[in-house]
């Protein structure tokens, strides 16, 4: 396919790389340039503006948040503006179910096709094209969608005709990965205060009651206390626990361990540590509870 990839941080670059890799014709644009030029070794050719990104079949936005879509979309030359008839926006980023509602709608009026796609993953997931990618919109838009997602992951879900729905999944998931960030530290806390090795603990949970990878990447997260370069910044984790709140609260669905954790990363942000993984909440409980962390700057 012809597409535009707009948004070059570590999870768009391996993003964009696996596109260019499964051979479709890719077309890069970010505000810094210096991240574009591995891509253009790679075969990606350089849009200047955003518009000359969206000359193809369809674009792809994978942004740090809502105010960066609608800038991106709804600027002067933004996607809507320059999109042709029939193309799709592939909004891959997390945001907000508001923002993907008003997506939609400003496409359909401008005959333009709408797709939200977010990804579960972290950057070494994106770099070798090992994603999941959850998909919402019209099933002919998915199905045209569905080169450039076998491209980038190794699945798509498809979870209904209405894109906003892929966005409230993505900031679900998201609520349950920071719950088990939590979990994990208050537990790890509770031992190591204890004397017990943590890394023998993480082990035992990790081949018994816990096999699930996840509880594997972010217990050694924690344990070894690796929260920088971050993978996903606690700043986006604050965003999404945020976002998530507000589905929420327009649902009437009251998410109490979801305010807990706002208040953890908030915490972890008081602390200095925005330039930390999220994963860092995971030693707050290890901090209240008297013991040496990385996380107080």
């Amino acid at each position: 396919m012809n597409v535009g990839f707009i948004g070059l941080g570590r999870m768009g670059t391996g993003m964009a790389a696996s596109l260019l890799r499964a051979g479709h014709d890719v077309t890069v644009y970010n505000r810094t340039p210096d991240r574009v030029r591995p891509l253009v070794e790679l075969g990606a050719r350089t849009a200047a503006r955003v518009r000359d990104a969206c000359r193809g079949d369809a674009v792809v936005t994978m942004l740090a948040d809502d105010s960066a879509v609608e800038a991106v979309a709804f600027g002067h030359d933004g996607v809507v503006d320059v999109l042709r008839e029939g193309a799709i926006h592939v909004s891959m980023s997390t945001i907000s179910v508001g923002l993907s509602e008003r997506l939609a709608t400003t496409h359909a009026n401008a005959r333009q096709r709408f797709v939200a796609a977010p990804v579960f993953g972290r950057p070494e997931a994106a770099a070798a094209a090992k994603l999941f990618i959850v998909a919402g919109g019209a099933p002919d838009a998915v199905e045209a969608c569905r080169p450039l997602f076998e491209a980038m992951g190794q699945k798509a879900f498809l979870v209904g005709d209405d894109p906003k729905a892929a966005n409230l999944v993505k900031l679900s998931g998201n609520f349950l990965i920071a719950s088990v960030i939590e979990a994990l530290g208050e537990a790890l806390a509770l031992v190591g205060k204890a004397g017990i090795d943590r890394r023998r603990y993480l082990e035992f949970l990790t081949s018994t009651l816990f096999t699930a990878p996840m509880y594997k990447s972010y217990g050694a997260l924690i344990v070894e206390e690796k929260f920088e370069p971050a993978g996903f910044a606690a700043p986006l984790g604050e965003k999404d626990i945020r976002l998530t709140l507000a589905a929420a609260e327009t649902l009437r669905v009251p998410m109490p361990l979801a305010s807990l954790l706002r208040d953890r990363l908030l915490t972890l942000l008081a602390r200095g540590g925005d330039a930390l993984d999220w994963s860092a909440i995971g030693q707050l409980a290890a901090s209240d509870a008297g013991l040496g962390t990385t996380t107080s700057r």
